[in-house]
């Protein structure tokens, strides 16, 4: 996934808001039907899910009218940024945890208490979408952080699946490489990402928090480890090199290795799942993230994929109270979206559709089940968490293509992540 681009969008957002009493849902009612602005991003598969749920909306609720923003991830966090700015909010936004914190402090969303029905959703992971004490925003679902494996592609080089509970970082390593020697010269044992959920997971199993107090709880020594990952698979031709995987990940998830069958082992959010499977056409495999040897805590987390929002200047508060309330307590749209945002978090929508989920969702909720009981719980960022992923990603970047040392990227990486905490 890519960076946020929202803090100079967000401080004019601030000034809009501010100076600005209109409403800026630009959706007026328009006859007897009220038009629904709902921001949303992701994959063609994706839109086609969410076309299919607003058409289930409006043929309930024919008085009104859904209609999508639908964008990729890189541009996403841009163009929302400038629509709340400019005061044009669409009326129902999708945002991500790392961004909550400042949408909310910045007066852009609408208070949800009492506006939707959570009697049925879990509790804890319902807290993900409080900022100080008002709940802001609905989980869509929840995921973890987790590792893909392709076992036809993995067994055709000569190898097994790995016990996942017990396999370790440099066991990554050797088996990626082993891999990638074992193929026809066009598959790799891994590809990595720089996403913050790994770094979380890893500096967890060292007994460091990503964020402590406010600040950056990873030393540089932890950083310098966990690029020594990279550098490995690097040199070791268990993946490609800095610059080829720079090219993979711009070109977005379905051309990731592991959707293209040129690679066994991916990092990705649980629920991506079902469409990495799809898009590969083979049978994909969830695992665990390998630990350190002397590891107490595997560091994985629970987290909503994602979250359902309000803009508070919004000129149709109930018909997007209601729109939200259909996603997460109806059982059709939870029978359309199945995974696609997270398993849902309404316990009677998700055993509504159990025996409905695809073998893919099916996996998700068995893997979910078996490790509930190693997950940490859900980790909210504070305001400014929004700028980890673009400062992790190019400190990354700097020191896997050689551009910079592993010091002095890990002392200039953490004066910028606790200065953007900081302001």
């Amino acid at each position: 996934m890519r960076s946020l681009k929202t803090t100079a969008l967000l401080a004019a957002a601030a000034m809009a808001l501010a100076a600005c009493g209109g409403g800026g849902s630009g959706g007026d009612a328009s006859g007897d039907k009220v038009k629904l602005r709902f921001s949303y991003w992701g994959s063609d598969s994706r839109q086609k899910l969410t076309e299919q749920v607003i058409a289930a909306f409006e043929k309930k609720n024919p008085t009104i009218d859904v209609v999508g923003e639908f964008s990729d991830w890189p541009s996403y966090y841009e163009s929302l940024a400038t629509k709340v700015a400019a005061n044009d909010a669409p009326d129902v936004m999708t945002i991500e945890i790392r961004g909550l914190a400042e949408y909310a402090g910045r007066g852009a969303l609408a208070d949800l208490t009492g506006k939707v029905n959570t009697a049925d959703l879990d509790p804890q992971v319902l807290a993900s979408g409080s900022v100080d004490g008002k709940q802001y925003a609905i989980p869509t679902g929840v995921n973890v952080f987790s590792m893909l494996a392709n076992k036809a592609t993995i067994e055709k080089a000569g190898q097994k699946l790995p016990d996942d509970k017990t396999w370790t970082w440099d066991e990554f390593v050797s088996l990626s490489q082993k891999i990638t020697a074992g193929g026809d010269g066009s598959v790799y044992g891994a590809e990595y990402n720089f996403n913050p959920a790994y770094l979380t997971i890893f500096a967890a199993q060292r007994g460091e928090k990503f964020y402590d107090n406010g600040k950056i709880g990873i030393t540089p020594d932890t950083l310098k480890a966990w690029w020594a990952t990279f550098t490995k698979l690097i040199e070791t031709k268990g993946s490609p090199d800095a610059a080829k995987m720079g090219e993979i990940a711009a070109a977005g998830q379905e051309q990731s290795l592991i959707a293209t069958n040129k690679g066994a082992f991916g990092m990705w959010w649980s629920n991506q799942l079902g469409a990495m499977s799809k898009s590969s056409g083979q049978e994909l495999t969830l695992l665990r993230l390998p630990k350190l040897p002397d590891a107490t805590n595997a560091g994985m987390f629970l987290q909503p994929a994602m979250h359902w929002t309000a803009s508070s200047k919004s000129e149709h508060q109930a018909e997007a109270h209601k729109f939200i309330d259909f996603l997460i307590n109806d059982p059709e749209a939870g029978g359309l979206l199945l995974s696609d945002r997270g398993l849902p978090i309404n316990s009677k929508v998700l055993e509504a559709i159990k025996s409905k989920l695809p073998p893919a969702d099916q996996q998700t909720l068995t893997f979910l089940d078996s490790v509930k009981s190693e997950l940490s719980p859900v980790i909210v960022p504070p305001k400014g968490g929004s700028k980890m992923e673009d400062i992790l990603k190019r400190y990354s970047e700097a020191v896997t293509s050689g551009q910079q040392s592993p010091d002095e990227a890990a002392t200039k990486l953490l004066e910028e992540a606790n200065a953007a905490l900081a302001g």
